[in-house]
Formats: structure tokens, sequence, C-alpha cells
């Protein structure tokens, strides 16, 4: 249900109001919005609004596809237009003229997405230009555009305008910062429909849901409403970051005065030269809390590891990869800095030029530094050197060193993560806009607290709705992969159980769900495969956001159970031409659980267009579930085109 507050009809003005707040309120010469510029992509088939700023009582034209709107700027500083629907075409121009005249060129009408939540959303196509090199090198396609939203937060009220960024479209070189999700789905929207594409990306990495709700959504929630009362106060937010950074960059400081192999007056351990035959050893990858004395020590480690190095090697362009890391590191060959990361997610893959490498003996050496006492080299990944087509296997013992041991870095405030502060910063300023519809990929930073999910993303749809004015915006949501070891019984999951969640918000009419679980990588919280999410939200786009109704746009869904005996049968909707246990077997991933709520892996197979679930351990089944794992490793029921069915639980325990 939508709190109150919530923005009736013609509400956007009194928003847009609200928002110069923290615009000036009167300018000598007429501004636009930073999103209303030259190669903007303009939402068809509905009314457009052109907006702006200038001058008290100035007169502003706008001169657009062969007519003239005309508006005044009101005593707020305020002045809009509203274009009429249009067709989908372009590159067209677009003039201002109040004091002064301006001329936005390379415009296009199509459809516009905004892509929003995490960092899975944030992910650009940079990270996985090694996975999908040919469409990078043919992503010249004019008709698909981004506008990458600064990161921006506030929490004093909504604001008008970014602090950055412009319309660029896509080509191999541009196409490297485009969401790669968002780009993915777009080039499919654009194939199949051949009209332009529109992506407003303003996702941001590590963010909770209650991040991006209004002050109106936020009343229904009274304990996030209240952790973020104090940041209204700008003056405490200022100083607590000053306070927080400096404390950072005293840490910084001090692991850099301690650490042994950077200490001045003798040789630095990255050295070629450096002798470090007294070094211990271990194995990477690893974590270093498991394989040494150490333990979960924290500071700087210092790990060498020395290769012999083929001539046939040298003398050529190379790639040094290491994975992920855990936290930050400086990685060095011979004594060249070749790379540094600042944190622990990226993957390392660091190109150096020829000069680097020599015949026979040579050094790798990491400085790794550990924020939290886990530092180490991730688990099945990449540990090689690669040049002239020629890879070593950089895999097994490492020298090693502690350099310095220190507390835990202090801990900081991530403001971008606090109640309300990404709506007013992010979302407020898109609000004029007319979109198509919303991608939205987050949850993983709402497992530690999966029992409010399904209410605050309810909330979040309504209140976006609301404020857009689009009580049917099309909401498109992506499950969340699968993550982390897969277990052999049966155990609770908060990934599990915001994945039911997600599933759950398909109640709300004009939404769709990408499910994932078959993509995901157990050691990364970055999957790589984005292609597939964005084929499986076009798809859900099709459906929901472009009236296909013969689309199957999702793998199977639970719907009923009916238990008869020591059985139970399960009926799905979106069952497409039929369900099917993926590679052939038998059905896998199902538990079941009697009276007692024990849950034991259960025997399942297909009946027609359902299926039928048991155990020789339970004679009176009264719940089911499915994929009920962070890693559901082996689920593997399907529709016959191809899609994977959602995790679900038919009980509430």
């Amino acid at each position: 249900m939508l709190s109150a507050g919530i923005l009736r009809p013609g509400g956007w003005l009194a928003l847009l109001s609200g928002c110069l707040l923290a615009a000036p309120a009167a300018h000598a010469q007429v501004r636009l919005p930073r999103l209303v510029s030259s190669g903007m992509v303009l939402q068809r088939e509905t009314p457009m609004r052109i907006w702006g700023w200038a001058r008290a009582g100035e007169p502003v034209a706008v001169a657009f596809q062969g007519k003239t709107y005309r508006a005044t700027t009101g005593a707020d500083g305020q002045w809009r237009v509203l274009l009429p629907a249009l067709k989908a075409g372009g590159p067209y121009t677009l003039a201002i003229t109040a004091s002064n005249h301006l001329a936005l060129t390379d415009i296009l009408v199509g459809d516009v997405w905004l892509c929003s939540g995490q960092s899975n959303m944030e992910l650009p196509m940079r990270r996985v230009r090694d996975k999908y090199p040919e469409v990078i090198a043919q992503a010249a396609n004019p008709r698909i555009r981004q506008f990458d939203m600064p990161m921006r937060y506030a929490f004093t009220g909504p604001r008008a305008d970014v602090t950055g960024g412009s319309w660029v479209a896509a080509t191999p070189e541009t196409v490297l910062n485009f969401s790669a999700v968002g780009y993915f789905f777009a080039k499919e929207i654009n194939a199949r429909y051949q009209v332009p594409v529109g992506l407003i990306k303003n996702a941001v990495g590590g963010s909770p849901a209650e991040a991006w709700l209004s002050a109106d959504a936020l009343k229904q929630f009274p304990r996030y409403e209240q952790q973020s009362a104090p940041y209204k106060d700008s003056a405490l937010v200022a100083s607590t970051r000053q306070h927080e950074g400096a404390a950072v960059g005293a840490w910084y400081q001090q692991l850099h005065q301690a650490d042994q192999g950077e200490a001045p007056g003798q040789p630095k351990w990255y050295s070629s030269g450096y002798d470090a035959s007294g070094w211990a050893t271990m194995s990477v990858p690893g974590e270093w809390a498991d394989q040494t004395p150490l333990g979960p020590v924290n500071g700087v480690l210092w790990f060498r590891k020395e290769i012999e190095v083929p001539a046939s090697m040298t003398g050529k362009a190379a790639r040094l990869e290491l994975g992920t890391l855990v936290d930050a590191d400086s990685t060095y060959i011979n004594g060249q800095l070749v790379g540094t990361t600042a944190y622990r997610y990226p993957p390392r893959k660091y190109d150096f030029g020829p000069g680097v490498l020599k015949p026979g003996k040579n050094v790798v050496t990491v400085r790794l530094i550990s924020n939290g006492g886990r530092g180490g080299f991730t688990l099945d990944k990449k540990y090689q050197l690669t040049a002239g087509g020629q890879v070593l296997d950089l895999r097994g013992p490492w020298q090693y060193k502690l350099g310095a041991a220190v507390p835990p870095t202090p801990g900081t405030t991530t403001f971008q993560y606090q109640p309300g502060g990404l709506y007013n910063g992010l979302v407020a300023p898109v609000l004029p806009c007319a979109i198509r519809g919303v991608l939205w990929y987050q949850g993983e930073s709402n497992t530690g607290h999966p029992a409010d999910y399904q209410a605050l993303t309810t909330s979040l749809v309504n209140d976006w709705r609301a404020h857009f004015q689009r009580p049917d915006l099309p909401f498109l949501l992506v499950q969340l992969a699968n993550i982390n070891a897969a277990k052999k019984e049966p155990g609770e999951s908060n990934q599990a159980l915001v994945r039911d969640a997600q599933r759950r918000l398909l109640a709300l009419p004009h939404t769709g769900l990408a499910v994932i679980s078959d993509v995901g990588e157990w050691n990364d919280i970055h999957p790589l495969d984005k292609q597939t999410v964005g084929h499986r939200l076009a798809l859900a786009a099709e459906k929901v956001a472009y009236g296909d109704a013969k689309v199957v746009a999702s793998g199977p869904l639970y719907q009923t159970m009916k238990a008869v005996g020591n059985k139970v049968t399960l009926s799905f909707t979106s069952v497409g031409s039929g369900l099917v246990a993926k590679g052939g077997g038998p059905l896998a991933g199902f538990t079941v659980a009697g009276p007692d709520h024990k849950f034991v892996p259960a025997q399942a197979r297909v009946v027609g267009d359902k299926v039928v679930v048991w155990s020789d351990q339970v004679a009176a089944p009264v719940a089911v579930r499915y994929a009920w794992a962070d890693n559901p490793e082996g689920a593997n029921l399907y529709n016959k085109e191809g899609l994977p069915a959602s995790t679900f639980r038919t009980d509430d325990f």
C-alpha cells in the first residue's frame, strides 16, 4: 500500500519545485538538466517533458520537429514544456531560446530504460571484455546509448540534477563503460524492435534496497527512517567524512611506515635482486589464515614466486592474471610495478609491454594488504602468465613474509548505503523523464536481513511508480545468482530467502523476473555471464513492456501444492512447451518436510505440466522447497525453452 504523501497526477511539478531546494532559484541564462542534452534518447509514443531553469518571468521557446512550444519561467526559476508523443526516429535537433540560445543535436526517439540496483548492474563491459571480445569489437551502434549518472547521495531532500554525465553512443571504445547487463539487454531490444534504446545507469555497488526509497516510502519502515535521520545534518555528514577519511589515511600511513618490505635504507622486497631464501612458503591460491602459522593476521604480507621464462615469451606484450586478491595489491615483475588494485573484487589482469620479462629466472612479487584478517588468493581462479601464445601456471608454492601486522582498517560510514540517500541523489533527477521501464538488479546487500526484503522492494516499486506517475511502469527484476560453495545437506539460506522474496514480487502487476541461479560463480559475487542476464531481461521486457503474450519470458514459477499420502503435487505457471529435467537425468534440487519442519532431500519427477515430489523419510509432507541454498548446484527443473525454475518454498516457517 502506498504511504501518505506519494505524488498524484500533476505531482511531478511539486516534486520538481522541491528539488530546486538544491538548485539555484534564478539564472541569468536558461540552463538545462544534464539528462536533457545532445545525444539524448527521448521516450517514444508518450508526451515528453523538456525542462530547465532561467530568470523568473523569462519567456522560453522550445523548437522541435517544426513546432515551437512556449513557457514562462515561474517565480521559482523553473520552466517546462510538454512535447507530444512521437514515433521512434532521429537524429533530430532541439533548439531552446530565451535570453540565450541553446541547440541540442543528435537526438533520438526510442525506448529509455533506467538501469538501477547495485554492482552487478553497475559492472561495465570492460570487466567482461575477455569473455565477449567479438561483441565488443562489433559494438558500433549509434542507436544504443547510455547516460552514466555519477554516484550521488543526499539526505536533505530530492535533487533536481545530477553532478555530471553525458549521453554516449555505443562504439567498441565507449561500450567498455556501458553497464554489461544493460548493453546486452539494449542490444536485443534494439534488434527485436528496431528502435533506438537509451540506458540511464544509476546503479551503485553495495547499495541496499532501503537506500533507494523516498522519504514517503521510508515512513512505512520506522527503523530505516530513524537510521537516516542523523544524516539530514549536512555539517555532521561533512565532519564525519573528514574525520573518518583522516583515520583511514593515518592507518595507511602507519601501515607504510611499519612495512619492513619498504623500509628505508634496505633493499625493497620487490626488487629483483632481493634475497628471499629465508622466507616461508604457502600454496597459492588460498588464504594465509588457513595455511600459515600467522593465522588471521591483518596488515601486509609479501609473496614471491620465481619462474623460468623461455626466451620465446620475452620481447612481447604479456599479461599477468592473479584471480582476485583479498584485499588490495601492488604487483611487480622483476622489480617493475605491473599493476595495482585498491579492493578485493576486480579480477587482476595486468597487461604490460616488452622489456619486463627476460629469459630464464623472473620474479613475481605481490604486496598484499588485508583490511580484515582473511587475506589471500581466491580459489578456482586463473593464476598465470601469458605471452606469445604461451602460458605459465603460477599456482603452487609461493614464498611469503609478513611485512607488517596492524589492527583492521578503521570503520567508515558508507553514506551512499543509508536509507533514502540514493533516491534523493539519483532517482529524483530522473523523475521528469519519460521512460519505458526499470531494470533492477539488486539484493546481495539485503541478504543480511532477508525477512523484510519483500516489503522493502514492494514499497520501492510502488514508490517509484507513484513518483514517475506510472502505475503500470514495467519493473523487471534480476534474481540473485548462485554463490558460495555448494553444500550436500539441506539447510537455511539467506540467499534463497531473498530469491524467494524476489519471486513473490511477481504478484505485483507489470513485473518480470530474470532467474539466473544457473549462471553464477561460486567464488565471485560478480559473475561474468552478463549476456544471459541481459537476454532473460529482454524476454521479460517482451512480455511485460511490449505486450507479447506469446513469448515464454520465464522458467517455471511455483503456483500451488497438493499433498496426498506421502506425495506432493506441484503446479507451475510459465511451463512453456513443457517441464524438463535439464540434462536428461532425474529431477534434483527438491527437499520436503513433514510436521516436524525438518527438510530432507526428496525425489521428484515430471508428470505432465506438474512435478510430483516425495521422500520415503516423510510420511505426511507439509512443505516443499526447491533450489533452497546459496548455491543450488544440481537444481535442474527447466521448461523446454531452456529457462530455469525459480527458487521457491511452499512454507513460511
